[in-house]
C-alpha cells in the first residue's frame, strides 16, 4: 500500500478515537429505589394480624396527608402521585379492608386496581434489611440524686437548624444543624463533649434524671419513651431534635473488638456487656457522636410525619427514597416467644404497614425499620430484630 495513503488512514483513525474519548457520554441513571411490578410478581398478600389496628395506622396518614399541600408529588420510582391521589389510595384500600376480604379476593383486587412497587433493596434485587425499635420504659426520678444522676435534656437554647434549600438548587433538602460562636456557624458539641465535657451546663432545660446511663442511651436510639418515676408516676418523653452528628452503632464497634459476636449481638447483649464492663461504657457509649433532646408528651409515640406511631402498623424509611405515609408490605421474619419472653423461632410472616417514620441509621433503599410497640414483647422483638426480607409500596393506578 501506498504509505502517504497509509499515514492519512492511520491519522482518519486516531482522530476519530481522540473525537469519540472527547464526546460526553450520556449519564447513567442510577437504579430506582421502587421497580412497579408486573401483575404476575405480585406476592401473595396474606396479613397475619386483625386489619383494626392497620385502619387505625391509615387514618393517622390520613391526618397527616390532609396538611400537606395539594400540589406536593409523591415518588414511587420513576412515577410520582400527587397529594390527593394518594389519599384517595389509602381511603380506597381502608374500604377495601373493611370487607375482611380472603387472602386471595385481596390479592385480585390489589392486582387489577393497584400498582404494586418493590423496593429495589440494598442489593438492586430487593433485599431489605429489617430493624425493630420500641417504647422504652426506664426508671428515673425528677430531681438529681445518689440513684439518678443523668441529665434528660430538652431542646437546648443555642441549638440552631439551618435549611440550606435557599442557598442554591445542590442544596435543596439539607440541612445542618450547629450553634453561633461569634458570628461563624460551627457544629454543635457531640456525645462525648455533652456527657463527659458538661457541654450543655445553663444551656439546656432537664426534663428529668435517669437512673441508668445505658438505658437512657438506648431511649435515645429509639427516640421516644417513658421515665418511671418511684411513686408510680411517669413522664413521656417525645423526640425533638438531635445534635446533626451522625450515627454510628455501637455494636458494630463490640463486634469489631471481638467483645460481642456477630451471631450474639442484639440490644440486650450489649447492655448486658456493659453492665459486666463499666470500665468499657463511657468509650463504647461515646462511640456514637449523635445525641437526642426531647419534649414531654404523653399518649402513643409521635413519629416524623407529627402523628402517633401505631405498633407492629408503622414503618420508619429513608425519606428520600420512599414516599412518605404510603402503604407498604412487608415480608419478613417475626419472634414467637415462650412463656418467658424468650424466643423459641423465628417465623415468616406478611403484614400491611404505613411509611410514618425516618431513623437516623436507616439509610437507603435496603433499610427500614419496624416500630414494635411497646411492652415485654416489643422490648424482645426489637431488640433482636434483624433480618432480611422484601417490602413492596402500594396505590392506585391512575384513572
Amino acid at each position: 500500500m501506498n504509505s502517504s495513503r497509509l499515514f492519512w488512514q492511520r491519522l482518519a483513525l486516531l482522530v476519530s478515537v481522540l473525537v469519540a474519548a472527547c464526546v460526553p457520554r450520556p449519564p447513567v441513571a442510577p437504579p430506582s429505589d421502587l421497580v412497579r411490578l408486573e401483575a404476575d410478581e405480585v406476592p401473595v398478600l396474606v396479613d397475619d394480624q386483625t386489619y383494626s389496628e392497620l385502619d387505625r395506622a391509615i387514618e393517622q396518614s390520613l391526618a397527616y396527608l390532609a396538611r400537606v399541600p395539594a400540589d406536593r408529588k409523591f415518588r414511587f420510582g420513576e412515577d410520582s402521585y400527587q397529594r390527593d391521589w394518594l389519599v384517595r389510595s389509602l381511603e380506597d384500600f381502608r374500604s377495601l379492608i373493611a370487607a375482611q376480604p380472603d387472602p386471595e379476593t385481596l390479592r385480585r383486587q390489589v392486582t387489577t386496581r393497584y400498582r404494586v412497587y418493590r423496593s429495589s433493596g440494598r442489593d438492586g434485587e430487593g433485599e431489605v434489611l429489617f430493624t425493630g425499635y420500641f417504647e422504652p420504659v426506664i426508671d428515673g426520678c425528677r430531681q438529681p440524686g445518689p440513684d439518678c444522676r443523668v441529665p434528660v435534656y430538652g431542646l437546648p437554647e443555642d441549638l440552631l437548624t439551618i435549611d440550606l434549600s435557599p442557598f442554591g438548587e445542590r442544596f435543596a433538602g439539607q440541612r445542618i444543624v450547629g450553634r453561633l460562636n461569634g458570628r461563624t456557624v460551627v457544629p454543635y458539641p457531640d456525645r462525648r463533649a455533652i456527657e463527659a465535657g458538661n457541654a450543655l451546663a445553663g444551656k439546656a432545660p432537664v426534663l428529668a434524671w435517669a437512673a441508668d446511663p445505658v438505658d437512657l442511651f438506648f431511649l435515645h436510639i429509639q427516640g421516644s419513651g417513658r421515665i418511671r418515676f418511684s411513686d408510680g408516676s411517669s413522664l413521656g418523653l417525645r423526640y425533638r431534635a438531635t445534635n446533626g452528628r451522625p450515627y454510628r452503632s455501637i455494636g458494630g464497634l463490640l463486634i469489631e473488638t471481638g467483645e460481642i459476636s456477630r451471631e450474639a449481638m442484639s440490644m440486650q447483649a450489649i447492655k448486658a456487656h456493659l453492665r459486666d464492663h463499666p470500665e468499657r461504657r463511657e468509650e463504647v457509649l461515646t462511640h456514637n457522636p449523635s445525641y437526642v433532646f426531647f419534649e414531654t408528651g404523653q399518649g402513643d409515640p409521635v413519629g416524623s410525619l407529627g402523628v402517633p406511631l401505631t405498633p407492629g402498623r408503622s414503618l420508619a424509611t429513608d425519606p428520600s427514597c420512599f414516599p412518605r405515609a404510603a402503604l407498604v408490605f412487608v415480608q419478613c421474619q417475626k419472634p414467637r416467644l415462650t412463656a418467658s419472653n424468650r424466643i423459641d423461632a423465628w417465623v415468616p410472616f406478611g403484614r400491611f404497614m404505613l411509611n410514618q417514620d425516618t431513623g437516623g441509621a436507616i439509610r437507603g433503599p435496603g433499610r427500614a425499620d419496624f416500630f414494635w410497640g411497646s411492652g415485654g414483647y416489643a422490648e424482645v422483638a426489637a431488640g433482636h430484630f434483624k433480618h432480611t426480607g422484601s417490602l413492596y409500596f402500594l396505590v392506585l393506578k391512575p384513572a
